[in-house]
């Protein structure tokens, strides 16, 4: 089977499906150094449709998990299924709720799926007027895919105005050619992936990232700065909220849409004290989501994606350990803007129990060392019977790395660990 990326989310895909009781072999395109030591890694660039699907039909791929937002919006699964290639992953017309973000917040009003109340625009001077009437904080978003840095959350009139500015004027190309304003909502985040086939879904266990780069949820957002799973915030008792008032009108939205939608649907949630509300749809597993979420799995993660991708997850029989995970992502310094690539990387010769290194930015170099090759250059996960066992572990590892650049927050899972 082929997994198609390179990042951190596909180096804990690659993990766990290489688990499989099927014992599969596990193929990555263009994979990264670490996934490198555990599959064979093909050099295809992840939007190069063509070169993916004939490297699928060389390799005799009798299965693909398409990891990244690019491809599926390019209509990869599309190309695959019409070659004949069984595929996890929603077709172009089910990636549009992510790769438009306006889209998406059309089908949730139409529905009347709890979200923000937000202007469209393709044009400065009405943007700004719209700001000025709301007021901030507010959220200004890039209508398009922009590698997870498309969105501004505002604390001032004046920096939603600059952004607005910046969008429009062509910061993130045809990706903010449009742009959404929305009011800001308020409360904890968290994140659901749902596995989704046809109108059957299943809800993974319940994850809390943090976006912003800083401790205390400071400084610019970022694709995520690590993450845990459970998120206690979310008692049964709200899950079954979300359930009936977001995600399943969701997934019948997206099937009464003509969308036969197999896949991963991550709903951002807002719990604002009015109640759960939508902030953002992906259309594929989160990034550092995945990392905590696959690991606390009981169930076989092969059989359940095949099961979504051949319309039989209706029954699907998921098991959940009882175990606290973290993820700690190990960034290069200046990341989400300008940071170094090429600073060597050392790996501590042993971990903690229950932890592992899951890379995302790392390659080799020609002297044939680990090297950083991205903003986020490893996440470090762990296990245990408690959260805080399990932040321990995280960082103890994290300590352990050797990096001149290396940038890590250091409250992960603070919040609930404070809580009383």
């Amino acid at each position: 089977m082929l997994v198609v990326g390179s990042g951190g989310r596909e180096h804990a895909l690659v993990k766990s499906l290489a688990a499989s009781p099927a014992r599969p072999r596990v193929l990555c395109a263009p994979g990264n150094a670490g996934i490198a030591a555990e599959a064979a890694c093909f050099p295809v660039p992840v939007d190069d449709v063509a070169g993916l699907i004939a490297l699928a039909q060389r390799e005799r791929a009798e299965f693909v998990v398409v990891g990244p937002e690019v491809p599926l919006s390019l209509g990869l699964v599309d190309a695959l299924q019409r070659a004949g290639i069984p595929a996890y992953g929603p077709k172009a017309d089910g990636a549009r709720l992510e790769a438009s973000k306006i889209f998406t917040k059309e089908l949730l009003l139409k529905y009347r799926i709890p979200t923000a109340a937000a202007g469209i625009f393709d044009r400065v001077e009405p943007a700004l007027a719209y700001v000025r009437a709301r007021g901030a904080p507010i959220v200004v978003k890039a209508d398009g895919l922009a590698a997870g840095k498309g969105v501004v959350v505002a604390s001032s009139v004046a920096e939603a105005e600059e952004a607005v500015r910046a969008m429009l004027g062509g910061r993130f190309g045809a990706s903010s050619r449009q742009i959404l304003v929305e009011d800001c909502l308020t409360g904890e985040e968290t994140s659901l992936l749902v596995v989704v086939s046809g109108r059957d879904y299943i809800i993974l266990p319940t994850s809390q990232d943090h976006k912003r780069v800083g401790d205390g949820d400071t400084g610019p957002n970022t694709g995520g700065m690590g993450t845990y799973s459970p998120a206690e915030v979310v008692t049964p008792a709200l899950l079954a909220r979300i359930d009936r008032e977001i995600v399943r009108p969701s997934v019948d939205a997206i099937a009464a849409e003509g969308i036969d939608f197999r896949g991963t649907l991550f709903i951002g949630v807002m719990l604002t004290p009015a109640g759960p509300s939508v902030l953002e749809f992906n259309t594929r597993f989160g990034d550092p989501e995945t990392q905590v979420v696959l690991p606390r799995l009981a169930s076989d993660l092969l059989a359940l994606l095949w099961a979504a991708a051949h319309g039989r997850l209706r029954g699907f029989p998921l098991a959940v350990k009882p175990d606290y995970a973290v993820c700690v992502v190990v960034a290069a310094r200046g990341y989400p803007d300008a940071y170094p690539k090429g600073d060597e990387i050392t790996l501590p010769a042993a971990l903690p129990p229950q932890t592992s290194i899951i890379h995302a930015g790392t390659a080799r170099d020609s002297a044939g060392r680990l090297v950083t090759h991205g903003g986020r250059v490893l996440g470090v996960t762990a296990l245990a019977p408690t959260l805080r066992e399990a932040a321990d572990r995280a960082y103890a590892a994290c300590a352990a790395i050797g990096c001149a650049s290396k940038y890590f927050r250091r409250d992960i899972g603070a919040r609930q660990l404070s809580r009383p």
